[in-house]
């Protein structure tokens, strides 16, 4: 890939570049953005959760018309982990591990986390996570759980995302996984991420206050509160994130969206 600036890069190469980034859907075969535009991949993670979390909605609706509602469940789970490459769920399981067994040695820590081995805290991280998250939805209903991840996925990513203007990276570009380091939101990309996160909630907004269940203050509140104390852990320990605090903060986040709709339910 040839260098090119990113101000002079097309918003339809950092649009592909987050789809090929965030997916394992092959879009590299058909056109190779630039490579610059990567480092502006979490200013559309929520564009590319439209697309996860579709899939999981459809699958999830659809699904239970023919399958027990269980089944359609853990099918939209294991629809998104093969639409991701369990990018996300790797970068939880090395946040586990990294920050159970690193102590508070920032080195240490970061050691972990770039280790390619998964040890217990992930494991058990990861078996919380689905747990919790697959009892979360199936306390909804299926029309309800569909939009609930349609507008769970999209606005936990636009959360999350916060954490690069927050701290720097905790790694050098050289040393990182990936080898790209994000670049701090524009006025303008802030104003587009924001739009991406929010627009498929109005669906889950619209039907839930028209009914009288949904506590939309609760929603969009408890996430940016687990979102602020993720912050200050990831802070305290490794003053900066990294590929993997992103993905964890995103699933923890969206989580916390799912924990807090299943106790309205």
């Amino acid at each position: 890939m040839k260098y090119v600036n990113i101000d002079n890069t097309k918003w339809y190469d950092r649009v592909w570049a987050a789809f090929i980034f965030f997916t394992r859907l092959p879009l590299w075969r058909m056109h190779q953005p630039p490579e610059q535009c990567f480092k502006t991949v979490v200013e559309h993670w929520p564009l590319v959760g439209w697309l996860t979390g579709s899939c999981m909605a459809a699958i999830i609706y659809f699904g239970s018309m023919v399958f027990p509602y269980s089944i359609a469940l853990l099918l939209a789970l294991v629809a998104r982990v093969l639409l991701t490459g369990a990018l996300h769920e790797d970068g939880l399981a090395d946040f586990c591990d990294g920050f159970g067994g690193g102590g508070t040695d920032r080195e240490r820590i970061l050691a972990i986390m770039k280790d390619s081995h998964i040890g217990t805290y992930g494991v058990l991280g990861l078996i919380l996570y689905f747990a919790l998250l697959f009892f979360a939805l199936s306390s909804m209903q299926p029309f309800y759980a569909a939009l609930a991840v349609l507008a769970g996925d999209a606005y936990s990513k636009m959360v999350a995302g916060q954490i690069i203007m927050f701290l720097p990276y905790a790694r050098t570009e050289q040393t990182a996984k990936n080898h790209t380091v994000y670049r701090k939101f524009s006025p303008k990309a802030g104003f587009s991420l924001f739009v991406q996160g929010m627009l498929p909630m109005t669906p889950l907004l619209y039907i839930g206050i028209t009914e009288g269940w949904l506590r939309w203050d609760l929603i969009i509140f408890v996430p940016c509160l687990v979102m602020y104390f993720l912050y200050l852990f990831v802070n305290r320990r490794l003053h900066g994130y990294t590929g993997d605090c992103c993905g964890a903060m995103f699933l923890l986040i969206e989580l916390s969206f799912y924990l807090t709709l299943a106790s309205n339910s």
